[in-house]
């Protein structure tokens, strides 16, 4: 493994580069060099053999059944022997199913090295056809090639939800239509109590990317946070996709912005304001100053929700 190498084509923070969001890896017009031995994963015990890890990239849940463990998202490749390890410091058992939240490369750059191991790499559909086809950023223009055949999910749901069990642990994954993009699922643990989100929710009190060029909208990125609200409780533990992890207060105040910028940019949009119109208009400016990393990502994120009213 190179002691630096590129980021792999997406970013592991909700932070904007120029105008482009991290979440959507292919937003950075030059991927940021990164130290990955520096890269420590730490481990978080939710509970009932249930485990969060966070390293650089989205962040890890593991649930151990009695004859083996399931996964949901393998962060980048060069840090998979970092969390074979940490998993293996948790159980010797072998991890059978990697579950993909997204498509974006800090969620899904590990899949060929966690597939070769024996892994079955699950995933909503959607998610095999963009990492198979490649993808384009919708603020830049920029392009994101094909993953190889190796890093696909090979076992592929469309709709609705799908059940993986291991060894007495059950996870139920359920399709967001159009959230974050248009293959997000959250994964849910109920004997743990436990929501994996993915990037459709985040603890970093910070904005989100909405990959509207991948089938993102603002609205199913309520609808998601709407459910996890109703299907969780005050103790329910959410493994965002990013930051650290959330309480239900986190993930309410998160819906709640998400709600007041829908609302804005709508109203605007109705009354059929332009996108550079919107921008130059700064209707978002009060969450701008606690949500926003820099100008560039409140402009971005303006334009995000923008454009999911484009899909209607």
């Amino acid at each position: 493994m190179n002691r630096v190498a590129l980021a792999a084509l997406a970013a592991s923070a909700v932070l904007f580069a120029g105008a482009a969001a991290a979440q959507q890896p292919q937003s950075q017009p030059a991927p940021p060099l990164i130290d990955w031995d520096k890269i420590q994963i730490k481990t978080t015990d939710l509970g009932n053999k249930t485990y969060m890890l966070e390293g650089q990239g989205g962040n890890i849940t593991v649930a151990v059944g009695t004859d083996g463990i399931i996964m949901i998202d393998g962060q980048f490749a060069p840090l998979s022997a970092k969390i074979k390890a940490a998993i293996a410091a948790i159980s010797p058992l072998p991890i059978k199913y990697l579950i993909n939240t997204h498509f974006h490369g800090d969620h899904t750059g590990g899949n060929e090295n966690f597939a070769r191991d024996g892994a079955v790499v699950v995933a909503q559909d959607n998610i095999r056809i963009r990492l198979a086809a490649g993808t384009t950023n919708g603020i830049n223009g920029g392009k994101t090639p094909p993953v190889p055949v190796g890093g696909l999910p090979t076992e592929t749901y469309i709709g609705g939800s799908k059940t993986v069990q291991v060894g007495g642990r059950t996870a139920v994954l359920t399709h967001i239509p159009n959230g974050h993009t248009d293959g997000d699922s959250y994964v849910y643990f109920a004997d743990a109590n436990v929501i994996a989100t993915g990037d459709t929710s985040n603890n970093t009190k910070k904005y989100q990317t909405i990959d509207f060029a991948n089938g993102g909208d603002v609205r199913g990125m309520i609808a998601a946070n709407d459910a996890f609200l109703k299907l969780g409780n005050a103790d329910t533990k959410y493994v965002v996709g990013h930051g650290p992890l959330a309480m239900r207060a986190d993930v309410q105040e998160f819906h709640d912005m998400l709600v007041i910028a829908r609302d804005r940019v709508e109203k605007l949009f109705n009354e059929g304001k332009s996108e550079a119109e919107v921008v130059a208009m700064r209707p978002l400016a009060d969450l701008d100053a606690k949500w926003a990393v820099n100008d560039s990502n409140a402009v971005a994120f303006t334009r995000m929700v923008y454009n999911s009213f484009k899909r209607s």
